[in-house]
Order: C-alpha cells, then sequence, then structure tokens
C-alpha cells in the first residue's frame, strides 16, 4: 500500500489565495504544488500525477475548463475540483458535466473545503491524515461491498437496464447530482440506493425524503431543522433532512411535487452548501449529496412556471431514466424469481415454483404499475396458491386509467349536446380541487375492495400519501381498522 500523502495541485492566478489553499492542505498532511496559470500547470501535469486538481475557473491565459477536458480526455486519474465565483451555477453545472468531481464556490469556506478535499482523495491511491477519514474508517471498501449488493438489486439482464446498472456505477463515485425519471413503480428509490452505496459517501446516511407526502406548512423545518420555541410545538431543537444526511446522500423522492417557495429555499441551500434551521441566526453549513427523482416531464414543468429552471438544471447535472416494466419484458422472470424469494423470505415459508405457463400469465397483464404492481401480484398469487404452487388471478389486472373528472359524474348523466358549454369557474378553487381529488379517491378505493396499498399503487403514490390524502379529506372505509392488513 502506498505510504506516500496524498498530492494536491491547485491552479489558481491570485497569489494571496494560492498561498491561502497552499497552507491549509499543508496543514492537513498533503503534498502541494501549485500554478497560476493554465500553461504552468500542464508543465507540472505532464512531469508528474495527483490525486487532486483544484484549479479556478479564469485563468489569465485560459480556463480551468481546458485542464479538466485534458485529464478526461488523456484518461488520467486525478479528481478535478473547480473554482467558481459566486452565483455562476452555469458553470458549476458544465463542469459537473464534463466530469469534475465536485465544484466550490468563491470566497471559499476553508471548512468546506478542506471537507471536499478529503472527499475526493478517498477512494485514490493517496494516504489522508488520520483527521481526515476520522469515524469512517475503510469507506471506500465498505461501498464496494455494499454497492455491490445494491447493484444486484437491480435486477434484469435487458439491454435497457444494463445501462442503468452501467450508469449508476459510473456516476456514482462523483459528488455531480444526480435525477432519477421514471414511471412510478420502476424503482426510483433502489437506483438512489445504489447510488449511495458505491459513492464514497457509502458509510454516511441516506436519507430518502418523499417529497409530495409532507405538508407545505411544514416543508421548511422538514429539511432545513428548527430550533426550540420557533413555532407552536416545537420544545426542543430538531434536525432537518439536510443535517440527517450530514456527510451522506439526501434522496429527494417526487421532487416535482415541492411548491415554488420551497424549490427556492431548496435551491439555495444546494448552492451555498449551508442551511438556517427556523429560529437560527446563523447558517450550518451541511455536506450532503442530492439525489432527486420523478416521475414527472420537469422539462414541460419548468415550461410551464410549475418548477424552477434553476433549480432543474442544478439538479439534472446527470440524469438516469428507468425504464418502464413494458419496455423490458424480458426481464420478467429473473424479476419474478427475485420477488418471490423476497416474499416468501418476508413471510417465512419455501419460494413457490416459477413455471413458464405462471410467467406468460402474468406476462399478459399490463403493468401498468411497474415492478410495485407485478410485487402485489405476485403477493396476491403466494397468498391464493395451493402449496408451492402459484395462482395467477387473471381477472385482477392493470386498471385503465380513469377519465378527467369520471369521479364526480353522475352515472345517468345524459350526454352532452353541441355546442358544448363549459362550466362556470369555482368560486372555492381549493374547495372544488378537494371535490374532485375526494372523489377519485373514493371510486379508485371502492375498486380495490378499500385496500390501501392496492389504491396506492394503482394511482401511482405511496402508502403513505394515500393515508395522508384520506386522513385530510376525511374518507371513511368499512373495517377501517384493517384497511392496511396487506401494507
Amino acid at each position: 500500500m502506498n505510504s506516500q500523502p496524498a498530492s494536491v495541485l491547485v491552479v489558481d492566478d491570485e497569489p494571496d489565495l494560492r498561498t491561502l489553499y497552499e497552507l491549509t492542505l499543508l496543514r492537513e498532511g498533503y503534498r502541494i504544488d501549485t500554478a497560476g496559470t493554465v500553461a504552468q500547470a500542464r508543465e507540472l501535469l505532464a512531469s508528474q500525477r495527483y490525486d487532486v486538481v483544484i484549479t479556478d475557473m479564469r485563468l489569465p491565459d485560459g480556463f480551468g475548463m481546458e485542464l479538466l477536458h485534458d485529464l478526461r480526455h488523456q484518461q488520467r486519474p486525478e479528481r478535478c475540483l473547480v473554482m467558481t465565483a459566486y452565483g455562476s451555477a452555469e458553470n458549476a453545472v458544465e463542469a459537473l458535466r464534463a466530469g469534475a468531481f465536485d465544484y466550490l464556490t468563491k470566497p471559499v469556506d476553508l471548512k468546506q473545503f478542506r471537507a471536499v478535499v478529503a472527499s475526493a482523495i478517498q477512494g485514490t491511491e493517496g494516504v489522508q491524515p488520520p483527521r481526515a477519514v476520522a469515524g469512517r474508517p475503510g469507506a471506500p471498501g465498505s461501498a464496494s461491498r455494499v454497492g455491490g449488493t445494491a447493484l444486484d438489486r437491480l435486477v434484469g439482464e435487458s439491454e435497457a437496464m444494463r445501462n442503468v446498472k452501467q450508469r449508476v456505477a459510473k456516476v456514482a463515485r462523483g459528488m455531480a447530482p444526480v435525477l432519477v425519471r421514471g414511471e412510478s413503480g420502476t424503482g426510483k428509490e433502489l437506483v438512489a440506493r445504489a447510488l449511495h452505496e458505491n459513492s464514497q459517501r457509502a458509510a454516511g446516511p441516506l436519507i430518502a425524503v418523499n417529497c409530495g407526502a409532507i405538508p407545505e406548512a411544514l416543508l421548511e423545518a422538514e429539511f432545513f431543522g428548527a430550533r426550540k420555541g420557533s413555532y407552536t410545538g416545537a420544545t426542543q431543537d430538531r434536525a432537518g433532512y439536510f443535517q440527517a444526511a450530514q456527510g451522506g446522500t439526501l434522496f429527494l423522492d417526487e421532487i416535482g411535487d415541492l411548491p415554488l417557495a420551497m424549490q427556492s429555499k431548496l435551491l439555495r441551500a444546494i448552492q451555498e452548501r449551508s442551511v438556517r434551521p427556523l429560529g437560527a441566526t446563523q447558517e450550518e453549513p451541511v455536506d450532503v449529496r442530492i439525489v432527486s427523482a420523478t416521475h414527472r416531464d420537469l422539462a414541460a414543468d419548468v415550461q410551464a412556471g410549475r418548477f424552477r429552471q434553476d433549480l432543474y438544471y442544478r439538479l439534472n447535472v446527470i440524469e438516469v431514466v428507468i425504464p418502464p416494466l413494458r419496455e423490458r419484458r424480458e426481464d420478467l422472470p429473473a424479476l419474478c424469481r427475485a420477488l418471490l424469494t423476497r416474499i416468501a423470505h418476508e413471510s417465512g415459508t419455501t419460494a413457490p415454483e416459477l413455471t413458464d405457463s405462471m410467467v406468460q400469465a402474468i406476462a399478459a397483464h399490463p403493468l401498468t404499475g411497474n415492478v410495485r404492481e407485478l410485487e402485489n401480484l405476485l403477493h396476491r398469487a403466494v397468498a391464493l396458491g395451493d402449496g408451492n404452487e402459484l395462482h395467477v388471478d387473471c381477472a385482477v389486472s392493470s386498471v385503465t386509467p380513469l377519465p378527467a373528472f369520471a369521479a364526480t359524474a353522475a352515472p345517468d348523466a345524459p350526454a352532452l349536446s353541441a355546442p358544448f358549454a363549459p362550466e362556470p369557474l369555482p368560486r372555492d378553487l381549493q374547495g372544488w380541487l378537494d371535490q374532485q381529488e375526494r372523489g377519485i379517491l373514493v371510486r379508485a378505493l371502492q375498486e380495490n375492495h378499500f385496500n390501501r396499498t392496492a389504491t396506492a399503487a394503482r394511482l401511482g403514490i405511496s402508502l403513505r400519501q394515500i393515508r395522508y390524502r384520506i386522513a385530510r379529506l376525511n374518507i371513511s372505509a368499512p373495517g377501517d381498522n384493517h384497511a392496511d392488513e396487506d401494507a
């Protein structure tokens, strides 16, 4: 094993800043070289190797991006950190997309500077000083072991799934934000977990947040934390999701459901790498990697004004698209076996045999709910089966999408006569929307025999979301105490 300290090349045209960075890193135990121009940096890179290259974006004879492109073109192992001016979000995103490990915003916070450099050096051949890895021994090795397991849980050998797994393995090691896109039930959280467990942050926490399940009034406190007395009921200080994910990964599921006001606050937290808890006067630095997911077309939401363009570009540095199950039917046998094994393990029974005829029967279902619907179908098949023989209930299939406003239409309403007369605008928009939502939920619950798990899968939302909506809209169900027995 190499016992030499990690080597760092610092490229900045300001002598005072160059000296500051050099002294800071020397105190950490690293070996440092410095350069003031692109040409000087290239001379040093031609004669030796480094573990990390830190470069300013603007230099007298060119741009730091040129050095980044040189490293990538020559397939060199150095990890590159780029320093950008305050507010230059476009430069940061461009650098991350070009292969930079991470970025720093000027003026550089030295505590953050040290943390980012230490994170970049993890997994290289350089040796970090003991205090840089304190509390996280062997993180890279642990990430590799756990990450392999996570990737294994992404079942399927179709070309589409191989592309997903290859992309996950490739982008996991950096710090660039990742946006995971896919229909409901495709396994977006599983991809996020694989990204985390294959990363340098595998030893840190993975905090998963369903953005659509948090009441709007609580969003800021949930994300950023709160101080005692900051609001009614705040009897003690509490940490938010950002603080809980310190040193790890923050997974923001259904990011498209965040209201615009919260999007603005989230953007600032990501850009500044700091948060201000409710009731606090000072900001707290946070060190997290952002992975977000959505089933929505965020680009269309940006055009419609429902999602901030600057936040979209910040989150969508690297995109991972998960194909729906209908586009990878060849993965059905492997998926079924993996799910049956898990179901049997959870129930303490032996996994039933999966025959070709059973696979064909399952394949006859539209499976619009993707892997989540497949799992529900197999749960029913096991429950209704006889011994080791599965019983695939062909009568239970994916339901066709609900027609717009069908839930509130009268059953014997006459057909509309031409010309079409538009309905008058509601005087209470929220009340009208609640009425529509309630009608759809009641109908979906009835069609699924008030099984909330099946209803949530049918509507493409989580069980937590369905429970929240049922409570908010005051929907009662027969046998309400037993409605979630299968959840």
